[in-house]
């Protein structure tokens, strides 16, 4: 899965228009949303939280246009509370998010 931060960046042009400083401020916020999300998922012990904190960050991802994060947030809907394989995939494009 190669990352594509494109469509982000897209949405938040169009929310921000010229302005700089409301775009990383927008990028900072759906960082953050994510991280929280990812938060409760590496927390959830139970099939109910987890599923509450994918379908979570699945929202978030659609909202900014992440497809990447999307999908992974889809496949841990299908995984075990805990998956740590699905896991590590969601901090690293949430990771790459933050570096851009």
């Amino acid at each position: 899965m190669a990352f594509e931060s494109g469509a982000l960046d897209m949405t938040l042009a169009a929310a921000a228009g010229d302005d700089a400083a409301l775009m990383a401020e927008l990028r900072l916020a759906f960082v953050e949303s994510a991280r929280r999300q990812l938060d409760l998922l590496k927390r959830a012990r139970c099939d109910g939280n987890w599923v509450v904190a994918a379908m979570r960050l699945k929202g978030l991802a659609a909202s900014f246009h992440a497809g990447e994060l999307s999908d992974l947030a889809e496949e841990a809907l299908v995984c075990a509370p805990g998956e740590p394989t699905v896991v590590r995939k969601i901090e690293a494009v949430i990771d790459k998010f933050a570096a851009n």
